[in-house]
């Protein structure tokens, strides 16, 4: 289903389209980044945070590090303050990098268990089901918060992955 080259290529791409919608979102104002614009998640502030918010929860499962405070219906302010997002969103970009760029193929076997706090019980999976659905979640709603920076006149790149661009961050 997938290979260790393709999640190195995801986190490059998911790394990158971050990037992209912080510096977008950055261009406007508090207000603009917090209006409700009808996404399943609120506004650019609130899906921006969700995201960051599952792309933790995921990594804490996948990498055994920290992972986000609360629950899914709390995801929408997991930072509010939009510095400190800044600086988490950067933090986490960089976690889920070195994370794909130190996997093997034997590591994507397997199952992966874990407590899904939004079913209330215990859900076991394949591996590279749980890690294709991390990049698949994060492209959704990356999808999501560039319409909306682009309906509030911002001016994301864009979100081709054949167009991801070399740059040393990411090589």
């Amino acid at each position: 289903m997938i290979t260790p080259d393709y999640c190195s290529t995801m986190a490059r791409y998911g790394w990158w389209q971050n990037e992209s919608l912080v510096t977008a979102a950055d261009g406007l104002s508090p207000e603009d980044r917090a209006m409700d614009r009808g996404a399943f998640f609120g506004g650019i502030s609130d899906t921006l945070n969700h995201l960051l918010w599952a792309d933790m929860i995921w990594m804490s499962r996948f990498d055994g590090g920290e992972a986000p405070k609360g629950a899914i219906s709390d995801s929408k302010t997991t930072i509010p303050d939009w510095p400190m997002f800044k600086a988490k969103r950067a933090e986490v970009n960089a976690r889920i990098l070195t994370w794909a760029d130190t996997l093997t193929a034997t590591e994507l076997e397997g199952e992966l268990a874990w407590f899904a706090m939004s079913l209330g019980r215990e859900l076991s999976k394949p591996k590279v089901l749980c890690i294709a659905h991390m990049f698949n979640h994060a492209t959704h709603h990356r999808g999501q918060i560039h319409a909306m920076l682009t309906a509030a006149g911002a001016r994301p790149d864009d979100t081709d992955l054949i167009i991801l661009p070399k740059d040393e961050r990411w090589l």
